[in-house]
């Protein structure tokens, strides 16, 4: 019976972490979704906003992935699947950028050189360019050495993270407020707990 009794305590809370990740991601969607600036944008320029906010939805996926939190997915196939969400996020940053350079290049061209009067334009375009190079390096794992790899990768990580929960921070658009803060909570705060279990346990794996 009490064999029984904590099985149902872990399924419920594998259901329960399962909910609060799909509602951090779905909730702020929908709020963003029912904001009444979209009537005055075109289309491609909500294409491209609500790409970035899928953006910073994946960036909370991410590291639970990475760190094997996920209930249902082991630590190897969690892994596996952070490959392929990471060239989503690449993605959802390609149409992001793209939209927003469509529907108004100067102000992207600006952004890109650091010259634009928003602040959150630098954030967003450090942690595109951090990216990026994330992308880059993925495809060159198997040139670098392991440890060199995780240490550029975690630092790259921590930019990205950075760059977008202040950029996110900064916009005052479509997204609502509490929706938008809760998520960027949470990224950094999964974020943070991955990295500080991964360095954990490569401590410990250095005292074997």
């Amino acid at each position: 019976m009490s064999h029984l009794s904590s099985k149902g305590n872990i399924e419920a809370r594998a259901i329960l972490i399962w909910i609060v990740i799909a509602a951090a991601i779905v909730v702020p969607i929908a709020a963003a979704a029912a904001s009444p600036l979209l009537a005055w944008r075109y289309p491609i320029y909500i294409i491209a906003g609500f790409a970035g906010i899928v953006a910073l939805g994946l960036m909370l996926v991410q590291p639970l992935l990475i760190g094997g939190y996920l209930p249902g997915l082991s630590v190897y196939r969690g892994r596996r699947i952070h490959r392929w969400t990471g060239a989503l996020l690449v993605l959802a940053v390609l149409i992001h950028v793209g939209g927003l350079w469509i529907t108004s290049p100067p102000d992207v061209i600006d952004a890109l050189l650091f010259a634009s009067p928003t602040p959150f334009s630098n954030w967003g375009v450090i942690a595109m360019w951090a990216v990026f190079a994330v992308a880059l390096l993925a495809s060159l794992r198997h040139r670098l050495r392991l440890r060199t790899w995780r240490i550029v990768h975690t630092c790259l990580a921590v930019v990205i993270v950075l760059g977008s929960t202040v950029h996110a921070f900064l916009i005052e658009g479509t997204m609502e407020t509490i929706s938008k803060v809760a998520l960027c909570v949470l990224v950094i705060a999964a974020t943070i707990k991955v990295i500080a279990d991964l360095r954990v346990w490569a401590m410990r794996s250095m005292k074997r």
